[in-house]
Order: C-alpha cells, then structure tokens, then sequence
C-alpha cells in the first residue's frame, strides 16, 4: 500500500481533467515541484474544489504514483481571496505563477522560490505597495534564488539608490523584500534591470505576462 505523504505548499495552477476532477501543479517544501490529482474536486460541493484554486496555501495529504500524485486532503492557511476580486493584482500572481512553475523542479529545494511566491503574493494584497515594484522585485529575487543573477548591470549608469536597492534585494531575506519603497526614477530603473535580465535569462515565453502588459 502506497504511504501517504504530507506536503507544505501552494498551488500553481490548475486545470479541469476528465469529468469531475482536476488537475493540479503544487510548489511545496518538501518534495519541489510536483502534479496532483484531485478525484471529484469539481463536483458541487466538494471538499478538494476551493483547496485546489491557484494561490491556495497549506498543507496537502498525498499519494505517490508513478507519475503524479493523487490529492486527497488540504487544510489551507491562506486563499489570497483579496486577489479574487483585484483582477490585475491576480493576474501578477499567475505571472509570478508561472516563474515559479519555469523554475520549479521535482525532488528540487525550492523552498526559498516557495517563500518568494507567497511573500510576493502577500505583498500584492497591499495596496501601500507598488505592484511595479513587487514584479521588480519578484524577477529579480528569482534569479538570485536560482542562482542566476548577475550583480548590477556594468553597461548602464544607474542612481545611487538604484543600486543600493537592487544589493538589498539580492542580499535580503526573502521575507523583508517588501520592506522598502523606492522614487519613481528609482523604480524605473529597478523595472529596466529586472525586465532586461528576464529577457537574457529566463528563455520563456510567458502566457500571463502577455495579459498582464495589456492591463498595466
């Protein structure tokens, strides 16, 4: 009999499979990047349905198969409700999503990109908080977390302060990332930086981001 195993995670993504069930993409601490199944989560009234929607955190009871895992129970901590009604703050954390699931690895330590996307997603309930800069933030912190980044760019001039803070982000515990605000000019240059060096690095198209330019 397959052993039972518990996972702390969020979900990516999901999507509908077969009939009544779903299909869904976890980041969790333990085991990486992994796919679930989950029997009947789209039936009225099951208890899988609101466990499994995108941004759902907690913890997951699983079975391994040869493939996938089967879902069979979650005890959620944080739904990120606020993003369902704030389409475009929902559409950055799809974005965000999706560079987790580019990045993201079965058996990989991804607990550190784990704790990127949740406090990135906390981050985007905040309405103090730029979403600008949060994406900025995010790509940034993402290559540092991959090990990816390459320090400031040497080819252009940058503001002091810019290049204070991107040491900031590339120094900092993920969970003081979103400690500090920065000037407009400043977070110009930070969206130049991060936007240029996810073109060089992450070789990927990404669906959401192509919505999310339309909106912003």
């Amino acid at each position: 009999m397959l052993e039972q195993v518990e996972v702390t995670g969020i979900v990516l993504s999901q999507a509908p499979q077969g009939e009544h069930d779903r299909r869904v993409v976890l980041l969790t601490k333990e085991r990486g990047k992994i796919t679930a199944f989950a029997r009947g989560a789209r039936k009225p009234g099951n208890k899988l349905g609101a466990e499994t929607d995108v941004f759902a955190f907690g913890q997951f009871k699983v079975y391994p198969g040869k493939n996938a895992y089967t879902l069979v129970e979650a005890q959620i901590q944080n739904y990120f409700t606020q993003l369902r009604k704030d389409y475009v703050g929902a559409c950055y954390g799809m974005y965000f999503g999706e560079i987790c699931d580019y990045y993201g690895r079965e058996n990989n330590d991804d607990f550190a990109l784990l704790k990127l996307f949740y406090v990135a997603l906390r981050a985007l309930c905040q309405e103090s908080i730029p979403k600008a800069l949060i994406r900025s933030v995010f790509e940034l912190k993402a290559l540092v977390v991959n090990g990816e980044y390459p320090g400031p760019p040497s080819h252009k001039t940058l503001q002091e302060s810019t290049l204070y803070a991107l040491g900031f982000i590339a120094q900092s515990e993920v969970e003081k990332l979103y400690t500090f605000q920065v000037s407009p000019a400043v977070l110009e240059e930070l969206c130049e930086v991060a936007t240029e060096y996810r073109k060089r690095y992450m070789n990927h198209h990404f669906k959401s981001l192509e919505v999310l330019e339309c909106l912003v």
